[in-house]
Parts: C-alpha cells; sequence; structure tokens
C-alpha cells in the first residue's frame, strides 16, 4: 500500500522527494495533495498497471482485472449508475467530503455534468490533504486512493478549468473587496464653551482693562463625505460668540477689552449666533503622493494642512490665537486651493492661493483683482521625531484699512495694532517662515518659529514685522491623554518704518507673551483646558502695565 501511495502522489506531481523510507504511515503530514497540481495530465501508466503493481506490492499474486467500462471521457454526464459516481460516493460518505444537505449527507440520485462531478471530487482531494496533514492518513484506505488516482486522470481537464475559474472568481472578488466603497457622510463636531477674563493690566491705550469674566460658545458640526475612500468633501458648520480680547478691527486700534490684537484666544470670533459656513473643502488625491485642495471658504492657510504638521501639539493645545501657529499664516484666507506632494518620506511641498472676496466681482475684488495670499513651503521630516519647515508668503491687501481678514469665521490677526496696520493705503507683503518641532521622547516635544515680513505700503514707504516662539510640550503629563505645555514668544511687532509712515514710528517696545496651560483628558470626548496668557508690555509699549488673561475652554467632540 505504501508504494501504492507514493504513485499516487507522484503521479500528481505534488512531492518533490524520493518515495523511500516509508513505514507505518502513508505521508509526512505536511506532503498534500495539491488538487492545482493534481489536474496535470496523467502519467502514461495505466490504471490498470497502478492496480497491478498494488496488488504485487501486498501478497506478490494476480488479481483479477477491472471490469471493463465505458472511459468517463466519453461521457458528457455522470449518471448515478456510473462507475466514477458510485466511486465518488463512495469516498463522499466515508471521508464526509461533502455535507451540503441538512443530515450533512450526500444523496446522488441525479446525473451530474461533469464539472458539477469535478467540484465534488475536488472537495475530496481538499478532505484527503486535511487528513494527510493531521497526520492520520492511515485512515485512507488503499482502494479509495486507487479510486481518487483514476478519477484524478479521467477529470484532469475538468479540475485544471474548474481550478482557473475559481482563481479567476478569486481574483474578482479580491478586486471589489479592495475597490468596493459607498459614498458616506459621517458627522463630527466639536463644541467650546470658554470663560474668558482680563485679570489686571492696561489696555493698548493706558487705560486700565475691564476685569469682567464672560462666558462664550463655539460650536462646529462637520460633515465628511468621501465619494471613493481616498478623497474627502468637509462642509463645516459654525456658530460663535466670543467677542476677541482686541475687538473687531484691525485698524490702528479695537473695540476690545484690551484693545489690540496681543492676548486673542484661540476660539474666540462673533457671528452673533448665526450659523455660517466656516469651512468648505475638497481634498483629493492625484497619483500616491500626491493631494490637491479645493476651498470654497475657510481659515487660511491651515485648512490645506500646511502648519499643523510643524506644531503638532499647540496646534490644538494652547489656549491663545498666538500660540497655535506662525503668525504668517494669517494672510488672507477664504477661497482657493492648495497642494500638497511629497517627494518621499524626507521631503513635501505645500502650495496654495487664498483669497477673502472671490464671490464679489466689483472692483478690487474676486479671484485675481483683490486681496490674496499664496504660499509655497517646503518641509523636511529629519527624522519620525523631527520636521522643518521654510515658508514663504507672498500677500496683497488693496483696502486702506486691513491687511489680515479678521472676520467671525477667519483666524484674524495677532500682534500690536502698529504690526497690523495698513497706514491708509494698500499693502504688499513678502513674508519668510522658518518653523520645526522635536520630540526628545514621547513625553517632551519642543516646537518653535519665527516669522519675517516686508511690508510696500504702496506710495508711502517700508516696513518690518518679526514674530517668534519657543514651546515645550509634554504629552500624557500626569496621565495618559493629558497635555502640558508652556510658551514664550514675541507677537508680531513693527520694527522698523520709513520716515514716510507714520513719522517713522514703529513700535517703541517688546512685548512677551508667556503663555502656560493643562488639558484634562475627562474622556475621549471632553477635555478641560485651563490656562493663562501673560503679555509684558501691551501692544509693545513698557508704558502699559503687564496684561494676565485666564482661560478656561471645555471641549466636547462627537
Amino acid at each position: 500500500m505504501n508504494h501504492l501511495i507514493c504513485n499516487l502522489l507522484l503521479s500528481s506531481a505534488v512531492l518533490m522527494v524520493p518515495c523511500v523510507g516509508f513505514q507505518s504511515t502513508i505521508a509526512a503530514p505536511n506532503q498534500t495533495v495539491n488538487r492545482a497540481q493534481a489536474a496535470a495530465p496523467a502519467s502514461p501508466r495505466s490504471s490498470q498497471q497502478i492496480a497491478q503493481d498494488s496488488s504485487d506490492t501486498q501478497n506478490g499474486a494476480d488479481e483479477e482485472p477491472m471490469l471493463q467500462v465505458t472511459a468517463v471521457s466519453q461521457l458528457s454526464d455522470i449518471r448515478p449508475t456510473d462507475w466514477a459516481f458510485q466511486a465518488l460516493q463512495s469516498l463522499v460518505e466515508r471521508y464526509g467530503c461533502i455535507a451540503g444537505y441538512p443530515d450533512r449527507t450526500f444523496r446522488g440520485n441525479r446525473a451530474l455534468t461533469r464539472y458539477e462531478f469535478a467540484a465534488g471530487l475536488n472537495a475530496c482531494l481538499d478532505r484527503i490533504n486535511e487528513l494527510i496533514a493531521a497526520g492520520t492518513a492511515n485512515l485512507v484506505k488503499k482502494e479509495d486512493l486507487v479510486a481518487l488516482q483514476r478519477l484524478q486522470e479521467e477529470f484532469a481537464a475538468e479540475l485544471a478549468t474548474l481550478r482557473g475559474r475559481v482563481g479567476a472568481l478569486e481574483a474578482q472578488t479580491a478586486t471589489l473587496e479592495r475597490q468596493q466603497f459607498s459614498t458616506t457622510t459621517k458627522l463630527t463636531g466639536e463644541n467650546v464653551f470658554g470663560v474668558v477674563s482680563v485679570l489686571g493690566g492696561d489696555r493698548a491705550d493706558g487705560v486700565r482693562a475691564d476685569r469682567v469674566p464672560t462666558f462664550g460658545y463655539r460650536v462646529r458640526l462637520n460633515l465628511e463625505t468621501s465619494f471613493s475612500g481616498r478623497d474627502l468633501l468637509t462642509t463645516r458648520f459654525q456658530a460663535n460668540n466670543v467677542t476677541p480680547l482686541g475687538g473687531t478691527t484691525v485698524a490702528g486700534g479695537g473695540l476690545g477689552a484690551l484693545r489690540t490684537n496681543e492676548g486673542r484666544v484661540e476660539f474666540d470670533g462673533d457671528s452673533r449666533g448665526s450659523v455660517g459656513i466656516g469651512l468648505l473643502r475638497y481634498r483629493f488625491p492625484i497619483g500616491p503622493r500626491t493631494n490637491i485642495y479645493l476651498a470654497g471658504a475657510g481659515n487660511g492657510f491651515v485648512d490645506i494642512d500646511a502648519s499643523q504638521q510643524l506644531n503638532p501639539y499647540f496646534d490644538g493645545g494652547a489656549v491663545s490665537l498666538f500660540g497655535l501657529r506662525n503668525s504668517i499664516y494669517n494672510y488672507s484666507g477664504g477661497t482657493g486651493f492648495g497642494l500638497r506632494h511629497f517627494f518621499n518620506d524626507t521631503f513635501e511641498l505645500n502650495l496654495g492661493y487664498l483669497v477673502p472676496n472671490a464671490n464679489d466681482p466689483s472692483a478690487k475684488n474676486g479671484l485675481f483683482n483683490g486681496q490674496y495670499g499664496a504660499l509655497a513651503q517646503l518641509v523636511v521630516n529629519l527624522s519620525p521625531a523631527s520636521k522643518i519647515g521654510f515658508t514663504y508668503i507672498n500677500a496683497y491687501s488693496p483696502f486702506p484699512d486691513r491687511i489680515q481678514p479678521d472676520i467671525a469665521s477667519s483666524l484674524g490677526a495677532t500682534g500690536s495694532n502698529l504690526a497690523n496696520s495698513n497706514f491708509g493705503t494698500s499693502v504688499s507683503t513678502n513674508a519668510f517662515g522658518f518653523s520645526g518641532s522635536i520630540n526628545f521622547n514621547p513625553n517632551v516635544s519642543l516646537a518653535g518659529w519665527v516669522g519675517y515680513s516686508q511690508q510696500r505700503y504702496i506710495n508711502k514707504g517700508d516696513g518690518e514685522v518679526w514674530n517668534w516662539m519657543v514651546g515645550l510640550a509634554f504629552p500624557d503629563l500626569g496621565r495618559k491623554g493629558d497635555l502640558g505645555g508652556i510658551l514664550v514668544g514675541m507677537e508680531p511687532k513693527l520694527t522698523s518704518l520709513t520716515n514716510g509712515v507714520n513719522g517713522g514710528q514703529a513700535d517703541r517696545d517688546t512685548s512677551l507673551h508667556v503663555e502656560g496651560f493643562y488639558r484634562f483628558r475627562i474622556s475621549d470626548n471632553i477635555a478641560i483646558t485651563p490656562g493663562i496668557i501673560w503679555l509684558t508690555a501691551p501692544n509693545h509699549d513698557d508704558r502699559n502695565d503687564d496684561v494676565f488673561v485666564g482661560v478656561l475652554r471645555t471641549v466636547f467632540y462627537f
């Protein structure tokens, strides 16, 4: 019988080792009958020769040859009276190859097509393989192996075709599973409750600031829709009622508690409770390394993913608007387009063009005739724990009363009144930035930036504006999910001015922005962040007393 098993397996072209040394077992557990290979053309040896060899091995006596029957290959259908049908039925009943009937038995009482028969034979090959792999090949009878060998020879073509069809079907199924996607819209939200109060100090005009605690909110509901699984359409509905400390205008002063845009909180903006579109953006890929952004409305270059990666913990953790990102990113906002391309794992390119009044057809407005901001940025991933970015922004404002947009849905302006003033004329800006971050370990991260802007006040003169920040973040401080942070920097300051503008009077002193915060992660959906902001010389004027602003921010995510 061992010799017979060897002949059977060799004729199926599934074993690549010599058939010697068989003792009491039929095959090693790892030697299996491969049904795809079993469908290969049969050996020239006839089934009667195989049976003869088997008989000689067992008792050395000749046995009666098998009765002459019509060759199975000549039959179009396999009927219950055919030897092949009966042989397969015997295998099914003995080894449980087919168990699709309610009583888990094979009850063949009708003719089968050759491919139906081949499918049943294929199932029996699987079952025999399982027995051999489990080390129980001694349970397989000799006569069953002889019958199985002959069936493989007679149905070689059908088995090969069946295997090919199954392989093609598996490939098609894998493709469908990989590519199938239904258009899906997901709702996410963020509700911010904020308590803000000036704790002490002077306004920009030297008058003592009012110490009046306020309570406000910002609600954002995001509809995130994907059409292919790789793209994303974001529609954000937003409402807020947090009055900026600098007021609602940035021209030479303000109407808020401090009369300067220094010290603004990151969630401020006042839509008077009206719901508007805070962000309308569609992002889609071109190839494996490039994303394109189309923005119908938004907050600036942050919405084309140009800044957060360079300041990962403070952008989303700091309580001040200044602490989120380099202030040069605040030039322009609204409608436009962007590109984010990864050359490789090290270098990343960001491009963007945004305008605040793209829908206005009047003079000094529109997509290309009014205020705009254009960005080019190279990000270098020095290692998984550190990265740096080089940023250039060209901006233009034809309006004599503002440089940066300062509306309820925008990021607005930071820094002194002079740094944000157009001095009654149009302004052209070339801004340069350098940003970077490094994680010393999972619990300590250093981030910082420097920003420099060359201001051309049309027909009047030139000015220079600087800002910088250095901050330490402490992820998982105290417990997992919490975040502590401290930062020191200088909000935008007009450091120099030609005599033709404002009599050459730039900001007279330097004010430091010092901030500390701690974000308690109450749960995956709730975070509470107390923080404090300290301005050492409000409006970059040492004549004003230091200002302290207290903030308590509670955020609900869903």
